[in-house]
């Protein structure tokens, strides 16, 4: 079912399966508004296969990538001979979508002279072909979309009034993807397990990587984060991808700027570029604590009083004295910061989501 297709468990997207169920029992138009790439035409099929006409035919139409003079023969049709190239008769797509759903996709680009006709159309529930003195009846249900601020359009003249009240019966109007980044890190998932044949060619993106994604505001919407997975899947099979471990060309500015606030280090202390790979020169730390220790000496924070001066007769237990230390960084940051886990995280160079895995860790919330 093409509901199930639209991934998320937001409040949002809850409230957006809710009504698309609402408005598929119904036959009248539907709007949908959303910024580009937040998945119109994957609403509109879930509108049709959700209602009774789910076993016509749906036949989606970008209004905005047919040239005006062509608009009127591909949705009406056209008879042999009725301009010049007609060299056959042309079912249109009101026509093909009988009983069925026509999504009229971009409704906002259409040409007013066109709007006049399509207007028309919905009213009388016929269509005249080009070159045809005989129209023809038509029984479809209509969903339309834009990315246009319509009501600007109608102040200006180029969108009909009369047209936008009789495509609005149903206004859906769906979220853009910064409004709802709890559902980033399920949508990455599922786009990965869609392009990747197998796990084993998938990569993995690691908490960094996710959490600079959550923070991205993703302009183009779930179009670009699909692409954004493409990339980094075909650059990184079968990998784990830290934030580091990507080059800043892969990334959209704003991610890669947010990469570049965090600083590693090579052994002699001198920065690494957040560009390089890392793990050309840096092993994965065994366990977490060695890694959160090694980092927070990387970082602008001096190494805590208790590091030891000599070792004691019968030796340390590592484990348990790099724990004691890295829990007294965490507890001198978050003083330092009055108790503010976001400048915690970033004095101590690490991802929000992972101090507080470590704050609750050490029971020092």
């Amino acid at each position: 079912m093409a509901l199930d297709l639209i991934i998320g468990k937001s409040r949002a997207v809850s409230e957006l399966r809710g009504l698309i169920r609402q408005a598929a029992t119904s036959d009248a138009s539907v709007l949908i508004l959303g910024e580009s790439g937040t998945g119109k035409e994957l609403v509109a099929r879930a509108l049709h296969s959700d209602s009774a006409r789910s076993t016509q035919q749906f036949v989606p139409v970008n209004c905005g990538a047919i040239p005006s003079e062509l608009l009127e023969s591909e949705l009406f049709g056209h008879k042999k001979g009725a301009f010049t190239g007609a060299i056959s008769d042309r079912t249109g797509r009101f026509v093909l979508a009988n009983h069925g759903t026509l999504f009229l996709d971009e409704i906002g680009d259409m040409p007013i002279e066109m709007q006049v006709k399509l207007l028309r159309v919905l009213q009388e529930q016929t269509v005249d072909p080009v070159g045809s003195s005989k129209s023809v009846p038509v029984d479809v249900r209509v969903v339309a979309a834009t990315h246009r601020d319509l009501d600007k359009y109608i102040d200006r003249g180029d969108f009909r009034e009369d047209l936008f009240y009789r495509l609005n019966v149903i206004p859906i109007i769906l979220p853009a993807l910064r409004d709802r980044r709890e559902d980033i890190p399920e949508l990455i998932q599922y786009y990965l397990n869609k392009n990747f044949s197998s796990e084993a060619e998938a990569p993995i993106f690691d908490g960094s990587l996710i959490d600079a994604l959550c923070e991205y505001d993703w302009p183009g919407n779930i179009r670009e984060l699909v692409n954004l997975v493409h990339r980094l899947g075909c650059f990184f099979p079968n990998q784990k991808i830290s934030l580091a471990k990507v080059p800043a060309n892969l990334l959209p500015a704003d991610i890669a700027q947010f990469g570049a606030t965090a600083t590693y280090h090579f052994a002699d202390g001198s920065p690494i570029q957040n560009e390089l790979d890392l793990s050309l020169y840096i092993p994965e730390a065994e366990n977490p604590v060695e890694d959160a220790i090694f980092r927070a000496q990387g970082s602008a924070l001096p190494m805590p009083a208790n590091i030891l001066d000599s070792f004691p007769e019968d030796g340390v237990h590592l484990k348990d004295h790099l724990a004691e230390i890295e829990r007294n960084l965490i507890m001198k940051a978050l003083e330092e910061s009055n108790g503010n886990v976001s400048q915690s995280a970033r004095l101590l160079n690490l991802q929000r989501t992972t101090l507080i895995e470590k704050i609750n860790k050490y029971n020092l919330a």
